[in-house]
């Protein structure tokens, strides 16, 4: 059997893309298939959030094995019609670290397999993938961090404070650094000297 998939784009704007996969196929392959189907670059870090109807999470499935032990259930290990198994079933996937996309995917429909189609395989598209994660407010552009704005040379008033001179030269510039050449370094070449002689 075919599990289609809808996987919707957490934006402002309506953006989603249905999926076939095969049953027998992993939550790996549904991974393959977001990021053909929603042209993600890179090999980022990204996890599988299985849902209840309330939205509660069931369990997470990464892409790979995060424990101590190393004995974690990863994507390859849990099977389409084991994550999926009836209609309107739902998960979460979020792949990327820093830029962070995150997509609800809900099965929406159970079809037979069509001979020769390479699963898993899109086949439906719509809206435009915008060309960086979509910020939590909505707004395209990845970075949540707002933009620092420069400061005025004089917004603190500091040459108010330090007698408007501007002038820190050093109060000593006038003071000759120069040190004496007539060192007392004759003492260590006698001691050197001495030993030699002995």
């Amino acid at each position: 059997m075919v599990y289609k998939i809808r996987v919707i784009l957490d934006a402002k704007e309506d953006i989603f893309r249905d999926i076939e996969v095969k049953g027998k196929q992993t939550l790996w392959n549904l991974h393959l298939g977001i990021k053909s189907a929603f042209s993600l670059q890179g090999e980022e870090l990204s996890t599988f959030n299985l849902l209840e109807e309330d939205g509660t999470i069931v369990k997470g499935v990464p892409l790979e094995d995060m424990s101590d032990d190393g004995d974690g259930e990863i994507m390859s290990d849990v099977y389409i019609d084991e994550a999926f198994e009836n209609k309107g079933d739902k998960a979460q996937f979020q792949y990327g670290l820093l830029d962070l996309w995150e997509f609800f995917c809900e099965l929406i429909e159970i079809i037979d397999e069509t001979k020769g189609v390479n699963y898993p395989i899109t086949v439906y598209r719509f809206g435009n993938v915008p060309l960086k994660a979509p910020s939590k407010n909505g707004n395209g552009g990845g970075s949540r961090k707002k933009s620092a704005m420069p400061l005025a040379d004089d917004e603190f008033g500091f040459e108010d404070d330090f007698g408007g001179g501007g002038n820190f030269a050093d109060e000593d510039d006038s003071y000759d650094d120069e040190e004496e050449e007539d060192y007392n370094d004759d003492i260590f070449d006698d001691e050197d000297d001495s030993d030699e002689e002995r």
